[in-house]
């Protein structure tokens, strides 16, 4: 049985995180806090906001996805945000306690000319004192070479779930694609956001599956968002069961253990979970959420909620100014 050591490991066995999941509840918990301790103040929790910069339209299928311009939905398709319009929310969320802001645009992919209004964009946030991430479909190396160039910090590019389960999500784009998107980010120089979604209706083993990718990567993602599914009528996954809470804090423990220098992102599904809940996902090492009133297009917990939140656990915001995860500075 795999004992909690907190080295940095990239050749974990689908057999031993299988034994992970399996341990009784307590003692994933217990080896999830003590390696999130290693590396993060466990008292500390980066804030994020994600905006929708362009909104709906997306060619692709991914089955759990309201932008898609293939399943009926209530999200319509919009143009790109100007940038100043950009820029006046990140400075609304800097205020409320965002030390990072996330750009997510609904393309399989940027053109040149829009992947330039973008780069102004994170110049911008930037300027402002801010981390900047953004999420634009997949990329080309020179693409990534140019989000680089504007001072980008983080590219979201999730695998989304298993390889083998992968294909009943999404047809438009292979696993291999998004890893050669993983691969040019990397190769350019920016940090790495990868993690899945969880609530699909796959299965423990394919939970396990995503973690195997992620954590056997060259390099550990620097930032692992596992969210839960958040259901929209009109996509494929609408109705599908939803996952137990204690199977889902079980997943973002497992994350931790297999990559515990990495922020754990306690990402989607946040406004439909108890405050229990999410606060076994800060005990299992989720050291990042996304605060604001929506996530892309769906609702995201109040600040009022959040604020209360952490006040009964005794938990902080990052400070805004202290845009660099305490990552890689183990405890003596």
């Amino acid at each position: 049985m795999h004992t909690g050591n907190t080295e940095l490991r990239h050749d974990w066995t689908r057999d031993e995180i299988a034994e992970l999941f399996a341990l009784p509840f307590n003692d994933l918990l217990f080896q999830a806090q003590t390696a999130h301790r290693k590396y993060f103040d466990p008292n500390e929790v980066q804030m994020s906001t994600l905006l929708s910069i362009k909104t709906g339209g997306c060619p692709e299928d991914c089955g759990y996805c309201a932008q898609s311009a293939k399943f009926e939905t209530p999200v319509k398709a919009e143009k790109l945000m100007s940038v100043e319009a950009v820029l006046a929310e990140a400075k609304r969320a800097k205020e409320a306690g965002a030390s990072r802001y996330c750009m997510g645009a609904a393309w399989r992919n940027p053109k040149d000319k829009d992947l330039e209004a973008v780069c102004q964009m994170v110049e911008g946030v930037a300027a402002l004192g801010m981390e900047t991430c953004v999420t634009l479909g997949m990329l080309t190396d020179l693409q990534a070479k140019r989000l680089k160039t504007a001072g980008l910090d983080y590219y979201n590019h999730n695998i989304d779930t298993s390889p083998e389960f992968y294909g009943k999500v999404i047809s438009t784009r292979t696993y291999q694609d998004r890893l050669d998107t993983l691969s040019n980010v990397r190769d350019a120089g920016i940090n790495v956001c990868c993690g899945g979604i969880v609530g699909m209706g796959e299965a423990r083993s394919d939970r396990i599956g995503m973690l195997h990718t992620l954590a056997n990567l060259p390099d550990h993602p620097e930032s692992v968002p596992i969210n839960m599914l958040i259901q929209t009528e009109g996509t494929p996954v609408f109705g599908t069961d939803r996952l137990d809470s204690l199977e889902f804090v079980r997943t973002v423990a497992v994350a931790k253990i297999m990559m515990p220098a990495s922020v754990v992102r306690l990402s989607a599904g946040r406004e439909q979970m108890s405050d229990e809940t999410q606060a076994l996902c800060f005990l299992a090492g989720a050291g990042s959420i996304f605060i604001g009133p929506k996530l892309l297009t769906t609702k995201n917990p109040a600040k009022e909620r959040d604020d209360a939140l952490f006040a009964k656990l005794g938990v902080r915001a990052t400070p805004v100014a202290d845009k660099t995860p305490r990552r890689h500075q183990a405890a003596e």
